[in-house]
């Protein structure tokens, strides 16, 4: 059973500055592309990052310049590090990672369960 396990996140004042970790647990996989998304109430999931197997990072417009996704393949664990935080980066942050399984022999979506990031003005 794969599983994304999120750490980090929390409030912060305009200006700061958070790490958030992402580690792939489990047995018998293979990690694609990895990534960060974020959500408010009423609005869909965004895109905030994301980073393939080989390094290449795509990053929204909106976070360009202060957020760096990084991920560390023999750790399996991908990180996003947030500088200069503005109070419309608030929301909750989903890890998400496109990963073959052998139990599957498929390639599927996995999510982890989120971690709220507040920035206050």
């Amino acid at each position: 059973q794969v599983q994304l396990v999120e750490s980090g996140g929390g409030l912060v004042q305009t200006g700061g500055s958070l790490r958030l970790s992402c580690a792939v647990s489990g047995s018998d996989f293979s990690i694609n592309t990895m990534g960060w998304f974020r959500q408010n109430p009423g609005k869909q999931r965004e895109l905030v990052a994301a980073i393939t197997s080989g390094g290449s990072t795509n990053y929204a417009d909106s976070v360009k310049g202060r957020f760096t996704i990084s991920r560390d393949n023999a750790k399996n664990t991908v990180y996003l590090q947030m500088n200069s935080l503005k109070p419309d980066d608030t929301g909750v942050y989903y890890c998400n990672a496109d990963i073959w399984t052998r139990r599957t022999w498929n390639v599927g979506a996995y999510w982890g369960q989120g971690n709220q990031v507040t920035v206050s003005s």
